[in-house]
């Protein structure tokens, strides 16, 4: 049986009609690239459209300001491939003068691009022998060829992406990646594959020897971190309310929120009003503060889990470093605020 034959036919058949299916214009490529890493196309997709519609250009998204960029983003986490994506848009067009790198390792040179994205570019705009390798493309080899070397490995990852460079045909690559991906996507899923009716069925290692749950085979590294979050709504009379913006590197970094204290368990809110932070963000002998949900709001991160209360400050008055609770939509937050003032109203 020819592999990438039988895939690309498949393909042709199954395919889903998708924007960024009916162009080889690198940076439209790219940018659905960045966008769908670590997201799933039904959730990608409105984000694509929107910043098709905002930034029909690598010109237009480099003029923009990155809080707009980033506010557009709100709600699809992973905020750094944001800030990548508008750091690349400038370089591409001051740099190089709008165009894009027309190769794997001119492109792999980009800010936010590694071999997966710029073997995606590479292949689908011209054409280059570079083969794709994502957690689709993990999926359908080990389980086709029945191969249970760990994905997470630096073995794994040579000997997968090894395999993926052999078994690439004589011309039209970037149909050949995107049908693969959309295989694993649809066909051979990670749960329930429809194997009675896959073209693979006859030659699966995983399927003759029933270890298609079993495969692909990851390692379990990451050890989650709990995290303790007490956000304060600090209101004013005056309708104003305090925010702040994340500085410092990690999760939601340049985005805002409102002032957070951090504590190392779960708080009541004696224990939160005698908190040092907490003092620092309300200067007020004259405060009313309640807890506004009651049980913690647990935000799933890859690697950390955040234990969330959110707490009403009512105080007479802010100072000049608080905002109209009018203005607060047009700043980008994590969508763990966002929710908070769709809750609240606000």
């Amino acid at each position: 049986m020819n592999f990438s034959k039988t895939i690309t036919s498949w393909y042709a058949v199954n395919k889903r009609d998708l924007p960024w299916r009916r162009t080889q214009n690198p940076y439209f490529i790219w940018l659905s690239e960045i966008i769908l890493q670590q997201t799933q196309i039904k959730q990608g997709l409105p984000y694509y459209e929107r910043f098709v519609a905002y930034y029909p250009t690598v010109f237009d998204l480099a003029k923009a300001e990155e809080t707009e960029v980033l506010k557009l983003w709100e709600g699809l986490g992973y905020y750094s491939r944001a800030r990548n994506l508008h750091f690349t848009a400038k370089y591409v067009v001051n740099e190089l003068k709008g165009e894009f790198p027309k190769n794997y390792k001119g492109l792999l040179q980009l800010k936010g691009v590694g071999d997966y994205t710029a073997s995606a570019i590479a292949s689908i705009c011209y054409n280059e022998a570079a083969a794709v390798v994502d957690g689709n493309v993990y999926r359908v080899l080990s389980r086709y060829f029945g191969i249970d070397t760990p994905i997470n490995t630096t073995n794994g990852i040579k000997t997968f992406k090894g395999l993926a460079q052999q078994l690439l045909p004589n011309g039209d690559i970037g149909d050949y990646n995107q049908a693969i991906m959309e295989f694993g996507a649809r066909q051979c899923k990670p749960k329930a594959p429809d194997c009675q009716v896959c073209p693979l069925d006859a030659s699966c290692v995983a399927l003759e020897k029933a270890t298609i749950r079993s495969l692909p085979v990851k390692l379990k590294k990451l050890k989650i971190t709990k995290r303790y979050f007490n956000f304060l709504a600090v209101f004013s009379q005056t309708d104003t309310v305090l925010i702040e913006q994340r500085l410092s590197k990690g999760i939601w970094q340049q985005l805002y929120q409102l002032p957070l204290v951090e504590t190392d368990s779960s708080t009541t809110q004696d224990e939160l009003i005698r908190n040092t932070r907490f003092l620092e963000i309300v200067n007020h002998q004259n405060f009313t503060i309640t807890l506004f949900n009651d049980k913690d709001i647990v935000h799933k991160l890859s690697h950390q889990h955040l234990f969330t209360k959110f707490w009403i400050v009512n105080v007479p008055q802010l100072g000049n470093d608080a905002i109209a609770i009018n203005t607060i939509r047009n700043y980008p937050v994590p969508i763990l605020i966002s929710k908070f003032l769709d809750a609240y109203k606000l």
